[in-house]
């Protein structure tokens, strides 16, 4: 193979467009107010995405003790806006933003996708707070929450803006009838949540896991639907990432049409011209993910393409 050649495969190998994905529209799958649309690597699913073959998710990594996560300080005015990473491997750690850390002294939302490289030195990433009447004095130990449903997200990757992020979580909370004393996002997930949500919670992801699991292993991604609105969608460079991510990614999405979802009525042209200008090309991703979404690059390679709440097209 001749070095343009190896060029170019590469060069396309690095994008989530059509070059390398479709969206497969006759493998949809509706379960109540959520239809999801699986997003497909060409070719089998092809080889990882280069520089990616090491990396695990956040949620792994904390399980199996690869990383540890603390409070940069005690000063909440100089540090609530960032948390240490310290790896102890020689494994990379992927980090999705809008994933959420419990403990500390407040709880925690990521801002912005982050790989993490083995390193001996202390690594610091980006945070919101999603806890807002809670600053302890004592630090609690910091554990993996969820990811933040779309339209919290949206808030976050759109004008992260603390004020505005309270706001959207203060809007949730009272949306769902959730009572907390400290205001926090993740209250729905400390046993304090209504049982006929908790039940239909269980019910949507038990069935769309079930889809999952029973399909093939070229899927990386996906388009979410509710009403006639398109929810967003997730995209990600490797299989291997995107089932890492699947469990959070779908309480995520189910989490939104819980509270804000209704009986999908949107027909698939409308979703056809929202993916196309998301994947026809690189510019065309480039300028859509610009006032619509994000791109999540590690040097040329598209890590994750994450995109928002898109209404009748």
């Amino acid at each position: 193979m001749s070095l343009l050649l190896l060029f170019v495969v590469a060069s396309v190998s690095a994008q989530l467009t059509y070059e390398t994905l479709y969206v497969d529209y006759d493998s949809a799958w509706t379960y109540k107010n959520l239809k999801i649309i699986p997003i497909r690597k060409k070719g089998g699913g092809g080889e990882p995405g280069a520089g990616l073959e090491d990396v695990i998710p956040l949620k792994q990594a904390l399980n199996q003790g690869l990383v540890t996560v603390t409070e940069r300080g005690t000063t909440s005015f100089d540090n609530v806006h960032w948390l240490r990473f310290n790896t102890h491997s020689d494994k990379s750690i992927y980090i999705s933003g809008g994933e959420i850390m419990t403990g500390g002294r407040q709880d925690r939302m990521v801002i912005r996708d982050t790989i993490l490289r083995p390193s001996e030195k202390d690594q610091y990433v980006p945070v919101m707070c999603v806890e807002e009447d809670r600053w302890s004095e004592k630090e609690k130990k910091f554990g993996y929450g969820a990811i933040a449903n779309a339209h919290l997200r949206k808030v976050l990757d759109s004008t992260p803006n603390q004020v505005l992020v309270w706001r959207e979580i203060d809007r949730q909370l009272a949306t769902g009838g959730f009572k907390t004393k400290t205001q926090a996002y993740l209250s729905r997930d400390l046993g304090k949540k209504d049982k006929k949500y908790e039940t239909g919670e269980d019910d949507y992801f038990n069935w769309f896991y079930n889809k999952f699991k029973h399909t093939d292993s070229t899927i990386v991604g996906f388009v979410a639907i509710s009403g006639d609105k398109i929810i967003g969608s997730d995209i990600f460079a490797t299989r291997d990432i995107f089932y890492y991510q699947l469990d959070p990614l779908l309480h995520s999405y189910i989490d939104d049409v819980l509270l804000f979802g209704s009986p999908v009525t949107m027909k698939d042209p409308p979703i056809r011209r929202y993916m196309d200008k998301l994947l026809k090309d690189e510019k065309s991703q480039e300028e859509f993910c610009l006032k619509n979404g994000k791109i999540f690059k590690e040097g040329t390679q598209v890590v994750h393409v994450n995109t928002f709440l898109k209404e009748g097209m």
